[in-house]
């Protein structure tokens, strides 16, 4: 039997069931009024609902069951059944997917506060973690392995509860989280196939298919949007794959390839949480300085916007295959490529850049955020520009050979104003 017609029918399952299941949550957003109403910080200029996710989960869930369930029936490989072996106890891990989903439903409805919805994503991440979803041993480099302990616990709750919130933070166009998601599964499921993880292949290719089901109804003009429910579902299925491909023994390759993979949304997060911390912002506030806002400003429009955005991932995604089938110099040359592109592109579009400032209101007195459209912005730039020019000039003051050239500077200038050229004794 050929083992990859379970996997397409898995991807068939689950497109076929977030198709069908889109418009129900539609219906069940609008009902609870989960709909993102048009504001300054929004793109979309009219009403529209989210929980989208719903109809992700759901695909999710259906090809799933078909594996589980059907799979052993029709002789398919046997892969979601926990085995002594193998330590993985799929049903916590599957646990761990509802509490995520149900945590970005009940943002989606009431608006969690920040540090309610945080603990939901880390009970999701303990829960899957408990159920033997850890990052594995690494491989050293110069020989021998790395073996993490009890640090390997925390260490993967961080990585999926980051993973879960960098697809979150870049979901702010039509289709753009939705189509990532997508790529980025379908890549990870060549991935994992090729290596053999077949559980990891049949959550990636669950995604693969559940995201291209939904994207239909999400791509520009979106008649619903994926929530949160959606979103932190999305990324921490993406950082559950690339775990299950490291849980036996992680390899440096195949740590990075994940982090490849998903390089737009972490490039993205990263750049906002140094932004922000260069305006002096807390990083959780929110600011229209992301890959998108700064595309829309550069005049592209959402459709151009989100497949230029599209072809930067399939690149990304492309050089992730290549590293897994090259020597080791190919691939750090490879690797290194890859950066050296993003960064620049990054660069670009001033990703890096605040466009948020702090500034005291002569009227009021009171301290408030100003963006670029307000003159005052300006303003503050000149001021922050003026002081890392001061501090710079501190810092090279404090440098021994600064001290020192400018100890000989003065004592050059003191004897020439002495006894030098022009000099002269005293009349």
């Amino acid at each position: 039997m050929n083992w990859l017609s379970p996997f397409l029918i898995m991807f068939l399952a689950s497109l076929g069931t977030a198709l069908a299941m889109t418009p129900v949550a539609r219906r069940i957003a609008i009902r609870l009024d989960a709909v993102d109403y048009p504001n300054a910080r929004r793109i979309n200029k009219v009403p529209i609902p989210r929980m989208g996710g719903i109809a992700v989960f759901l695909g999710i869930v259906v090809a799933a069951a078909i594996m589980r369930y059907c799979g052993p029936l029709l002789g398919w490989p046997v892969i979601l059944v926990r085995h002594l072996d193998a330590n993985l106890d799929y049903r916590l891990i599957a646990v761990g997917f509802l509490i995520m989903f149900v945590t970005g439903a009940i943002d989606d409805v009431v608006q969690l506060k920040p540090l309610a919805k945080l603990c939901g994503q880390i009970l999701a991440a303990a829960v899957a973690c408990s159920g033997g979803l850890v990052i594995g041993s690494i491989v050293n480099p110069l020989g021998g392995e790395v073996i993490l302990g009890w640090l390997a616990y925390p260490v993967t709750i961080f990585y999926l509860v980051a993973f879960a919130n960098i697809i979150n933070l870049i979901d702010g166009l039509d289709g753009l989280a939705t189509g990532i998601g997508c790529i980025a599964s379908a890549t990870l499921f060549v991935l994992s196939y090729q290596a053999g993880h077949l559980d990891a292949a049949a959550l990636a290719v669950a995604l693969a298919g559940s995201t291209a089901g939904f994207l239909p109804y999400n791509f520009h003009p979106a008649s619903i949007f994926l929530g949160d429910c959606g979103s932190l579902l999305i990324g921490f299925a993406l950082g559950t794959i690339s775990v299950l491909n490291v849980t036996r023994l992680a390899g440096l390759t195949t740590i990075i390839v994940p982090l490849v993979v998903a390089g737009i949304p972490i490039i993205d997060t990263l750049s906002a949480i140094i932004r922000r911390r260069r305006a002096h912002v807390s990083v959780g506030h929110a600011d229209r300085g992301h890959i998108h806002h700064r595309l829309i400003a550069e005049g592209f429009d959402q459709r151009q916007a989100v497949l230029l955005i599209y072809a930067w991932t399939l690149l990304l995604c492309a050089g992730a295959v290549v590293l897994t089938q090259v020597t080791l110099w190919p691939r750090i040359a490879i690797f290194v490529v890859l950066v050296v592109c993003s960064a620049g592109f990054a660069s670009r579009l001033h990703l890096f850049e605040p466009v948020l400032r702090h500034h005291m209101d002569p009227a009021t007195g009171e301290d408030e955020l100003v963006t670029p459209d307000d003159p005052a912005f300006k303003v503050e730039e000149e001021r922050a520009e003026q002081e890392r020019e001061e501090h710079i000039e501190h810092l090279r003051e404090m440098l021994p050979g600064e001290r020192h050239h400018e100890a000989e500077g003065h004592a050059s200038e003191g004897h020439e104003g002495e006894g030098g050229p022009g000099s002269g004794p005293e009349r």
